[in-house]
């Protein structure tokens, strides 16, 4: 990262012209040679990001901050516009179902501002509370609720762009129906702001229902796991959330039994009114599978304090964190793969445990106990698995990430990002080389 005083001559002027007088309204502050802007308008937005672009500024964009050490180490920052004043719903058409909203709003600020009209946007991402509308669309990030509602690039239809030419674009619109135009939306989902600004976007929204309840289930060993997520799938049951939780996954010593798994559960989450969640519930409990199993139902505060739990206990926990997908008819395998990539680290690292938590049907996260080097020797029989896919580094060490790409091989689509990124950001300014694109 370059300081102030390590700068030429020529690199201080043009980041003095990069905020200069039209850009009055917009805050200006400098920290460590890094010069941080705030603009209060989409106009200010993109005129910062021509000047940024001309001036050849490495520029990083930053809504909460909350994921500003994924990806790969920055190869150097001079600047960060952030979208923390860009803050507002700007439209609510709650006869419609959906909502246009800057791109620096949190995600709780939006979903009280809805309930109003007993609406929500069903997003539960990590850090929630403070992440904001466009660092959840530009990371494509989802929890829990991405079972019954997708994650954010289902749910978006419009969104309004900022390019480092200075441009601001609109793609989609404002009711779910209309499909006009490119659909950039889903171009910028998961960019993680390589190739432009998001100022705002518009999302389908659903109603919030009345009444919430959670049945727990702790599970005896994987084949039950397996056979209740099948069952889960096979009915007509309809949960919200369908989580996974498998804790203490470890390889034994070479001359034993595998270690058994400390913790596995699994959470159904049910969210309707309250005689459609009561008769889900009750299906649910007299599954098959489930004989035999602890069970309990939770609503209520109690029910919160579950989700919330559930939600930070891998951050809360030291080791690196990779987001990763598989596929629900394989998740006995995946814990399988799981074990055995655990036991692939190299012998003299410390450390031996793997968490993961997640969709059953889909994706989620993987917490990898010890050194750099073993957990980068697990990342890779990750990769290596058939059962896993896109497994990413959400949280990791400088040195892991030396060891290791924090996005892991592109194949066929490195083509593809490389002429998107030069369409979109021609001097590569965006994203200090972070990734993907």
């Amino acid at each position: 990262m370059t300081t102030h005083d390590d700068q030429p001559q020529s690199t201080q002027r043009t980041q003095s012209q990069l905020f200069s007088a039209d850009s009055a309204s917009s805050a200006v502050h400098v920290v460590n040679g890094i010069a941080t802007i705030e603009p209060e308008t989409a106009e200010e937005l993109a005129a910062a990001l021509r000047r940024a672009s001309d001036a050849r500024q490495s520029t990083v964009i930053r809504g909460a901050g909350t994921k500003m050490d994924w990806g790969r180490p920055p190869q150097r920052i001079d600047a960060i516009v952030s979208t923390r004043r860009l803050n507002r719903v700007l439209a609510h058409q709650h006869g419609d179902l959906t909502a246009t909203i800057e791109a620096g709003a949190t995600l709780a600020e939006v979903n009280e501002a809805l309930a109003r009209h007993g609406q929500w946007l069903p997003l539960d991402p990590p850090f929630a509370d403070r992440a904001t509308i466009g660092g959840i669309l530009a990371t494509n990030d989802s929890g829990p609720l991405r079972h019954r509602f997708g994650t954010p690039r289902d749910l978006v239809i419009g969104v309004q762009l900022a390019t480092t030419d200075g441009t601001l674009a609109k793609a989609g619109g404002q009711v779910v129906k209309n499909v006009a135009g490119y659909d950039l939306s889903k171009l910028v989902c998961g960019s993680f702001g390589s190739l432009a600004a998001i100022v705002s976007a518009t999302f389908k929204l659903a109603p919030r229902p009345t009444a919430s309840k959670t049945v727990v289930v702790q599970i005896p060993d994987v084949d039950t796991l397996a056979r209740i997520v099948g069952d889960v799938m096979a009915s007509q049951l309809e949960p919200i959330a369908f989580e996974i939780a498998v804790a203490g996954v470890a390889p034994a010593p070479s001359t034993a039994r595998p270690e058994p798994v400390e913790g596995r559960a699994i959470m159904l989450r049910f969210a309707s009114v309250p005689a459609a969640v009561d008769a889900q519930i009750d299906k649910a409990i007299s599954l098959t599978a489930l004989t035999g199993c602890a069970t309990a139902v939770v609503d209520g505060d109690d029910e919160r304090t579950a989700w919330d739990r559930h939600a930070r206990r891998l951050w809360d926990a030291p080791g690196a964190i990779v987001r990763a997908s598989w596929l629900p008819a394989t998740i006995a395998t995946a814990i399988t793969d799981l074990k055995r990539a655990a036991g692939a680290r190299p012998s003299t690292s410390s450390g031996r445990a793997v968490e993961m938590i997640g969709r059953a049907i889909g994706s989620g996260l993987i917490r990898i106990d010890g050194d750099a080097r073993a957990q980068a020797s697990v990342i890779g029989a990750l990769r290596q698995s058939a059962t896993f896919r896109h497994v990413v580094i959400v949280r990791g060490s400088d040195e892991l990430k030396s060891l290791i790409d924090a996005w892991g091989p592109q194949g066929d689509r490195e083509k593809l990002f490389a002429s998107l990124k030069l369409a979109l950001d021609p001097h590569g300014i965006l994203n200090a080389g972070r990734g993907p694109l």
